[in-house]
């Protein structure tokens, strides 16, 4: 769904007058209820109040968009208006607010997200935005959203709209696919470098993004015989069978982003990929570390959303209940409590073995599926000959770990040694020996295995139980530095996962203080670059600036991927202060005894947090000693 279809001069409003917040509320909604497509003015104008009593709609550079979805909305329908004077409508620059898009959705679907995606993308363009203000009627308005919407999303253009006059660029046609484990940040950014290199470049590129939401863009068989080269940019495993006999290069993400260029010139050239089986062929060049890391990380992008999603529905149920019934069992005092604990918990259940399955199929593909799940599972059980039923020391994350790799040589080795045996055979191996052999072999080495993980476990949180003040300080500074290392990538994963794996040996509603100092030394890299965009402004462009008001929604959200055009384009100086900045900020986390029962949400976590009052406290001086060290080191601008 195009802007342009849902927008139309009636419902566009130039030069309007607003005495306040409400009053552009009420025009907005006017220039809806005149188009036919509400049933009720006022049920939709509380629809919108409703959605502004949770948090402004409003965004940087005096730009609101308030939307919602109602019964009262007939079909979905865009309204805008540009004030004479702005209003102050709850923006988190402070700056007072004069273009307006209001959405009107109806109940069914998630159209609105769909139009508020595609207006934040083009509304972080300054060009467009300035364009918007100096349009003299509703006519010229309507063809700045239509130019630059074309330029954006052509792949959205009518079939039956004019082909643009200008020639085809000439060049090669590249076609690439991005994805990084968590499918959110990394995914997109190295999508629109990619697409953005190729048009100044003028060599058509078109980029697959396999999200967190699921693959979008999706490359056509069509376009895949007539292209001229592949990128491969992830840090997951991609199927790569329908790409055979085509010039691939394979680079991890961050190259989609930091080398566009150099990848698309070289993709033409790159070597021709042959894929071989169900298995997928390894580049040559890649050393056995670079597999091991992209093996790893396809089991962690497949854990994440079980982390995710059954971390936040149990600290809900922490928020939600009352400890003074039984502290024992807290988290299912209260039927709404034990009803979001009991679903956070069966997702939650399920992590280690999706960890362990999806790190054996990335190595042997779909036969080391079901092997790594029941290892992660008999990992989790901690299953042993003597107690085949399970004990009550589990193996855990390391044993899971260790249940994907074996599981995945394991089915590797045995559909090499299967390859030898009749093809008369062949058929019974994918439904018989595979699954039977494999499933044995397995068992037999996790219960072998699982006592020495189990004890390795046990002394290990038994050792941190036992730290020190002194220690447990040095552990944060570590922990959280490491998020702010590479933001994203190993480094970052590591501790991230090493932090996820102790809340599983919490007791029920007490916390980690090891996941909350690895979660503030995420916080702080794109909070301290927001605040030293805000308070040493001749360090940083003009651009620098406008998206670095973005970084305090992006770090209090616990995303720290927000701050990695900063450390791109300079890293000697921006990624020191961010990790002295994580650093300290973990410290005093451990210091103050904070504690997080949740795996991820930033500052939407922090009522369930131990200790939130000295949380916050870290959070704020570890974001300023990174803006104070970045002020320092970097150079004044012109």
């Amino acid at each position: 769904m195009r802007i342009v279809d849902l927008l139309s001069p009636e419902k566009i409003a130039l030069g309007a007058a607003a005495a306040d917040k409400e009053g552009a509320i009420d025009l907005l909604v006017d220039l809806q209820n005149k188009s036919g497509c509400l049933t009720d003015r006022e049920a939709y104008k509380q629809a919108i109040l409703a959605r502004e009593a949770q948090t402004s709609t409003a965004i940087e550079m005096g730009i609101a968009v308030p939307h919602a979805k109602s019964t009262c909305v007939t079909a979905p329908s865009l309204a805008a208006c540009v004030l004479k004077e702005g209003v102050d409508y709850g923006a988190m620059d402070g700056q007072p607010s004069d273009l307006f898009f209001m959405i009107a959705a109806p109940m069914d679907g998630d159209l609105h997200l769909e139009i508020l995606s595609h207006l934040m993308v083009l509304l972080m363009d300054f060009n467009f935005v300035s364009e918007l203000r100096a349009a003299p009627d509703a006519k010229t308005f309507m063809e700045v959203i239509d130019k630059f919407e074309t330029a954006k999303f052509p792949e959205e253009v009518p079939a039956q709209a004019p082909a643009p006059a200008e020639a085809t660029p000439a060049g090669p046609r590249i076609l690439a696919i991005t994805a990084c484990p968590t499918g959110i940040a990394h995914t997109y950014m190295a999508a629109e470098a990619l697409e953005k290199k190729g048009r100044e470049l003028g060599i058509p590129v078109k980029v697959e993004t396999q999200g967190s939401g699921g693959a979008k863009n999706i490359l056509t068989q069509a376009e895949i015989d007539a292209c001229d080269g592949i990128i491969i940019a992830a840090d997951k495993e991609v199927d790569l069978a329908r790409f055979d006999g085509k010039h691939m290069l394979r680079v991890p993400v961050s190259d989609g982003i930091y080398k566009p260029e150099e990848l698309i010139r070289q993709a033409p050239t790159a070597p021709i990929y042959h894929h071989s089986g169900q298995a997928v062929r390894e580049s040559a060049s890649e050393s056995a570390g670079r597999k091991l890391y992209k093996q790893l990380m396809n089991g962690v992008s497949h854990m994440l959303p079980f982390v995710i999603g059954g971390g936040i529905l149990i600290a809900l149920a922490f928020l939600l209940d009352d400890a003074s019934i039984d502290y024992a069992n807290f988290g299912t005092n209260t039927p709404i409590a034990a009803w979001f604990k009991n679903i956070g918990n069966t997702a939650f259940n399920f992590m280690l073995p999706i960890l362990a399955g999806y790190i054996a199929m990335s190595i042997a593909d779909r036969p080391g599926l079901m092997v790594g799940f029941v290892g992660g599972a008999l990992a989790v059980s901690g299953a042993t000959f003597l107690s085949p039923a399970g004990t009550s020391v589990s193996a855990g994350f390391l044993g899971a770990l260790i249940a994907g790799f074996a599981g995945g040589y394991l089915m590797l080795g045995m559909r090499k040694v299967c390859d030898k045996l009749p093809r008369a055979l062949e058929g019974l191996k994918p439904i018989l020996i595979y699954p039977v052999v494999g499933l044995l072999i397995i068992g037999l080495f996790m219960c072998l295995i699982n006592p020495i993980v189990g004890a390795i476990n046990t002394a290990l949180y038994s050792g941190l139980e036992a730290m020190g003040e002194g220690s447990k300080i040095v552990l944060g500074i570590v922990l959280a530095g490491m998020m702010a290392v590479d933001m994203g990538g190993p480094f970052n994963k590591a501790a991230y996962v090493f932090g996820t794996s102790t809340l599983a040996a919490m007791a029920a509603g007490q916390g980690s203080d090891i996941m909350a100092a690895v979660m503030i030394g995420g916080m702080v890299p794109p909070i301290a670059i927001a605040l030293a965009t805000t308070f040493f402004r001749n360090r940083f462009t003009a651009d620098e600036r406008k998206s670095g008001v973005v970084n305090y929604i992006m770090g209090l959200c616990f995303i720290t991927e927000g701050a990695i055009p900063f450390a791109a384009s300079d890293p000697l100086r921006v990624l020191p202060s961010c990790i002295v900045g994580s650093g300290v900020a973990g410290a005093l986390s451990m210091a103050f005894g904070c504690a997080l029962p949740a795996p991820h949400g930033g500052i939407f976590v922090f009522p369930v947090m131990t200790n939130v009052l000295g949380y916050v406290v870290a959070l704020v001086v570890g974001s300023l000693v990174g803006m104070i060290l970045l002020g320092l080191l970097k150079k004044k601008k012109g």
